[in-house]
């Protein structure tokens, strides 16, 4: 018991280093964001929105390894190996899954359908033509934005199961486990619902911005602002679970239900 104890304060002591990292890869992605922001005649933010979801994933894997889980007494543990998604939560990974796939495919439809701007920049509008008219509008996701942004999400995918695999594969409880393996998720959420924010709002803007798209430009708008929507709602959840550790909320719980408990007998012994 005297172990343990030892070994939850020596967790709980470094739970803040944990949460300041996070919130220092969050500060310096914002300040980098507002830095590129008007960049490009205000389309970078562009890539500021893959820059800031980098910063916030590199703040949460920093505090990772700042507060590996203190050793406590030998245990016995099974025979059978630990393994990634036993600790992931399952129907959040496919969704955040399913919106990289939706980006994905925004991405790749936006890079064929680019344009030249007015200057002969490579996919960066959308240029229609009918009646004889020709009309453009941007930023458009083509590639030379969509590039930067498939970059960063394969940067991420890459930190962040390197992170998981760490978290299955070291010493710590299970529980223990399953909070970092939330946190390292929602951070590759925060880079998903990020970049689909970003891509998904310029294209269904450049849609709304010409009169040439037809029937495909209604049905593809129609499409574009709810998954803005629902990628808003994500990257929500998703900052706050990297600003806030779920393992801090659980040990103010906890130490609120101790102090309760420690009160009861006081008040019984009076009576």
């Amino acid at each position: 018991m005297p172990e343990l104890d030892i070994a939850t304060a020596a967790t709980a002591s470094r739970a803040p280093v944990d949460r300041y990292a996070r919130w220092t890869g969050l500060l310096v992605g914002a300040l980098a964001a507002g830095w590129l922001t008007p960049l490009d005649g205000g389309a970078g933010i562009l890539y500021a929105i893959p820059a800031f979801g980098l910063c916030a994933v590199a703040g949460v894997l920093t505090g990772d390894a700042l507060t590996t889980p203190a050793r406590g007494a030998v245990r016995i543990a099974g025979l059978a190996p630990r393994r990634v998604r036993d600790h992931m939560p399952p129907r959040l990974t496919w969704f955040l899954v399913a919106l990289a796939g939706a980006l994905l495919v925004l991405l790749v439809v936006a890079g064929a359908t680019a344009s030249p701007d007015d200057l002969g920049r490579a996919g960066r509008t959308l240029t229609l033509t009918c009646r004889g008219v020709t009309e453009s509008h941007g930023p458009w996701p083509g590639f030379r934005y969509g590039l930067p942004m498939v970059a960063s999400l394969a940067v991420a995918t890459v930190a962040c199961g390197w992170s998981l695999r760490r978290i299955a594969t070291r010493p710590g409880d299970e529980q223990s486990r399953r909070d970092r393996t939330l946190a390292v998720v929602a951070a590759w959420g925060l880079v998903v619902s990020a970049l689909l924010v970003g891509a998904a709002s310029t294209a269904a803007a450049s849609l709304m911005g010409v009169t040439c798209d037809g029937t495909a430009g209604t049905v593809a708008t129609a499409v574009l602002s709810p998954l803005a929507v629902a990628a808003l709602v994500t990257l929500s959840w998703a900052l706050v679970t990297v600003c806030s550790p779920r393992a801090s909320w659980r040990r103010t719980v906890d130490g609120a239900a101790r102090r309760r408990g420690q009160r009861r007998p006081a008040s019984g012994d009076r009576r």
